[in-house]
């Protein structure tokens, strides 16, 4: 029968997941890796992290199955995206630390462009905004900081990277430089309407093209595992950045369908079809997947802190033992308690792209508990979702179906919130992997196993629609307190 293995390398944990050709999970290995922050803003990881976490889930899931890698059609890799890696093109040595998505430490620097006038260039080619979230200024702070990197890259000696150009780079044994459509349209390189890494932006952010991978179709052969890692070659057929992974999964092909990953952070992404909608209202405007050549766009917003928020609950304020414990609490708790929290952690992102605001509770009275913290932090991932559902209609795209998936949404009283607050039905699938499916779906596609996205779309089940119970003036108001919670944390 043979099974789709797809890599899930995600911010906080790497997950390996087996997939049926029917696209059912017949097996999960998940392993957590250190965080490391060196300095207020800035969020970085060790590249051996990633590579040992990865490649320990993929070899702990066949064995826990008892699966040889002779009985792996494919392999479809999914990852963090807009995270920044620089390696030797030789040895394979990292010359730094890889630099998260979240991190900030090139605000400044985003901030000089932008006065120099370049964003909007940088918008009309990329569909981005000026911001360290893209992984252009991070390569650039690395070879401006790292001791003899600039000279190193100019003679051609190192490579970049995001997460799933560094792990295929690995897996092939040096042999595969490559990535995707999707993960090349976040690095603020790339022109999406020409679909080729963009001159100008390099030669303005002094960045050497020969650092760069080869861009791909989402689905193709991107080369086969060296032998000695799993016993036998396997080919690697798709790649896709992790939210563009879940829109495949979620089965959303048809323009105005939308999908909503919580995990780490929250984004939201509205297929467009073959129109590149340029936001008025800080969304960006991404490739959504590109099959055969042909490019679909989505539009995007991206909320930093999500899940990401829980884990601080968890692991930094210890209020609760494990993540699952929060949906009893909120149950319990008032919704109207007057307690906004907002997780500006690493500065907040659509739509409002502020680096410098930083997070904050408001409205704690003498009475105010766990409970309502708790309560607060669920909250304020139902109303940063609002926030972007809203600048989406102001942009023209109205939604025609949502549905959500990510670890978070395994949490019925946060779905049920998110319908009130949005005021919209919200679908939740039968499979919430639907990252790692998506990537499982790319390769089963190029391996032949699905004949078109028609039939991918086909196999999308609902698991629970969430409809509206709460009073549409309720939601209102409760988005208004969230709102001028917004404005006090502003930089």
């Amino acid at each position: 029968m043979g099974y789709l293995l797809a890599i899930d390398q995600g911010t906080t944990s790497s997950r390996a997941i087996l997939f049926t050709p029917q696209g059912e999970p017949a097996g999960v290995a998940q392993q957590e890796f250190q965080q490391h922050f060196p300095a207020d803003g800035w969020v970085e990881h060790d590249p051996e992290d990633i590579w040992n976490s990865t490649l320990d889930v993929c070899r702990e899931v066949l064995k826990t199955q008892g699966i040889g890698a002779e009985d792996v059609i494919a392999i479809g890799i999914t990852n963090q995206r807009e995270t920044t890696l620089v390696w030797d093109r030789v040895t394979g040595e990292p010359v730094y630390n890889a630099i998260v998505w979240q991190d900030r430490r090139t605000a400044d620097f985003c901030e000089e462009l932008r006065e120099a006038g370049l964003e909007p260039s940088v918008t009309a080619k990329t569909g981005l905004l000026l911001d360290p979230y893209f992984s252009s200024t991070k390569l650039k702070w690395i070879l401006g900081h790292v001791d003899g990197a600039r000279e190193r890259a100019l003679a051609g000696d190192l490579l970049f990277g995001t997460v799933d150009t560094y792990l295929l780079w690995r897996l092939t044994g040096g042999k595969s430089h490559k990535t995707d459509a999707t993960n090349a349209s976040r690095t603020m390189l790339f022109n999406i309407h020409t679909q080729a890494w963009d001159q100008e932006l390099l030669e303005r952010l002094d960045i050497p093209a020969a650092m760069l991978p080869e861009v791909e179709d989402c689905s193709a052969d991107f080369g086969s595992t060296e032998t000695g890692l799993f016993g036998a070659p396997i080919p690697i057929y798709g790649i896709a950045g992790d939210q563009q992974a879940a829109l495949i999964g979620q089965g959303c092909f048809g323009e105005g369908m939308i999908k909503s990953t919580y995990g780490t952070g929250c984004f939201v992404i509205m297929n467009t079809g073959s129109e590149a909608i340029t936001s008025g209202n800080k969304l960006l405007t991404t490739v959504s997947y590109r099959l055969d050549g042909e490019v679909t766009y989505g539009l995007e917003g991206s909320i930093f802190i999500a899940g990401a928020a829980v884990q601080w609950l968890r692991d930094g304020l210890k209020l609760v033992a494990n993540a699952a414990d929060t949906e009893a609490i909120a149950a319990g708790q008032s919704t109207s308690h007057g307690v906004y929290l907002v997780p500006a952690f690493t500065g907040l992102g659509a739509p409002y792209w502020d680096p410098n605001a930083r997070g904050a509770i408001f409205g704690l009275t003498r009475d105010s508990g766990i409970g309502d913290i708790v309560t607060a932090t669920l909250q304020s991932v139902c109303f940063q979702t609002q926030d972007l559902l809203s600048a989406m209609r102001q942009d023209g795209a109205l939604p025609t179906i949502l549905r959500v998936d990510g670890g978070m949404v395994q949490n019925s009283w946060v779905t049920q919130h998110l319908a009130d607050i949005l005021q919209l039905p919200v679908d939740r699938p039968e499979c919430i992997e639907t990252t790692a499916l998506g990537v499982a779906y790319l390769a089963g596609l190029k391996a032949g196993i699905f004949s078109d996205v028609e039939e991918i779309a086909s196999r999308w089940q609902l698991e629970k629609r969430f409809a509206p119970e709460m009073a549409p003036e309720t939601a209102h108001d409760l988005y208004e307190g969230w709102q001028a919670a917004v404005a006090r944390v502003r930089s």
